[in-house]
């Protein structure tokens, strides 16, 4: 454990950078937390944004170095977009801070090697928000995946019409880094996690759908991932206005004994005529799940099946809020065993070098051999 946390001492300060739908959540599960207070928010519209009550008190700025500079936190929160993750949390680190910072890590597999490098060096925390290893449904999904037998055969998409504000966010995040990455990382670690295999292989495609994006960019991509046991995954994104609300939401296991899926009620059939909003667009409509579905192929010997389908309900599990709340509370268990460098950590890196390798794919017409 690190010589200056004592975990019977006053709470960690934390400062927390970014304030749009993630940042807003991670602040204020911070103020829910014992061991946490949170003492300072940063934005560059810091004093435009309406922030709820709980966070209204604490110490505004809306430059990131005067923030770290006067509020010397011992904890710092980064959920801004991805090309200043990097530079942010290793300023942090280098400052004394711990540091949680929203996927993905960095906008390159060099960032982020130097990032980890830095939080050895430093002996701070690293914590990457990747809120699906919280989640009671894909926690679930994932042991009940592993008892399926190899290879795993892995379906998982997160399309979303963006429109209103959802279209004008998507639009400033591909400026940063292209949909296939943003997202990909969570569904790629669970494919490495259910698998325990070394991806191998990656291939990927994509198209640029609207005139509203720059010409180097795509808001529609797929990748197909090969791992050393035989099995593969499959990943698909689209982002905007002209996106089908039809089959938004798949994430499916199957294997030689059977299969695993999350399902949930989609909104596909409900007219959008007038609406700022979609289903899909709706972050929440991504992490709740209705059920699990668990199927078994053992077969009686006339080829029916010898057992029905088992149906879980998840009807009580954490909303996103308490799902970044979660997370702050795994941060805050970190911090107080001293873990720097933890398997979730290498994994992240891990999940990154294969979302960056697909768009190199797309980029250069190849499949790219990791």
């Amino acid at each position: 454990m690190p010589d200056d946390l004592d975990c019977g001492s006053a709470p960690l300060r934390v400062l927390a950078v970014g304030l749009g739908h993630m940042g807003i959540s991670h602040a204020a599960a911070i103020t829910r937390i014992d061991g946490f207070e949170l003492v300072g928010i940063c934005s560059r519209s810091v004093l435009s944004v309406e922030v709820p009550p709980a966070l209204s008190s604490v110490d505004r700025f809306n430059d990131f170095d005067e923030a770290l500079k006067g509020l010397k936190p011992d904890a710092v929160i980064i959920s801004t977009y991805p090309d200043t993750h990097a530079d942010f949390a290793i300023k942090a680190m280098r400052a004394g801070a711990h540091v949680f910072v929203e996927k993905p890590m960095a906008r390159s597999v060099q960032e982020a090697e130097y990032m980890v490098a830095v939080a050895k060096e430093t002996q701070r925390t690293l914590y990457i928000g990747y809120i699906l290893r919280v989640h009671p449904s894909w926690r679930e999904l994932i042991r009940r995946g592993k008892e399926l037998g190899k290879p795993l055969v892995m379906r998982m998409n997160i399309n979303q019409q963006s429109i209103g504000h959802s279209w004008t966010w998507h639009k400033n995040l591909m400026k940063s880094l292209p949909p296939l990455v943003d997202c990909g990382v969570h569904y790629i670690d669970v494919m490495c996690e259910l698998t325990g295999a070394k991806p191998v292989r990656v291939h990927g495609i994509g198209a640029r759908l609207t005139d509203e994006i720059a010409e180097d960019q795509y808001n529609y991509g797929q990748l197909q991932v090969a791992f050393d046991d035989g099995s593969i995954g499959w990943y698909e994104v689209g982002w905007g206005p002209m996106v089908s609300e039809v089959a938004y939401f798949v994430k499916d296991v199957v294997g030689p004994k059977g299969a695993v899926s999350i399902t949930m009620s989609e909104q596909g059939d409900a007219a959008n005529e007038g609406a700022s909003t979609t289903a899909s667009s709706d972050i929440l409509n991504h992490v709740k799940t209705s059920a699990l579905r668990i199927h078994n192929s053992a077969l009686n010997p006339d080829n029916s099946l010898k057992h029905a389908d088992e149906i879980i309900r998840m009807a009580d599990e954490p909303d996103h809020d308490a799902l970044c709340e979660l997370e702050q509370r795994a941060f805050l268990g970190a911090i107080r065993t001293g873990a720097i460098d933890t398997p979730d950590l290498t994994a992240a890196v891990d999940s990154l070098r294969v979302v960056l390798a697909a768009d190199e794919s797309i980029r250069t017409r190849r499949h790219i051999d990791l």
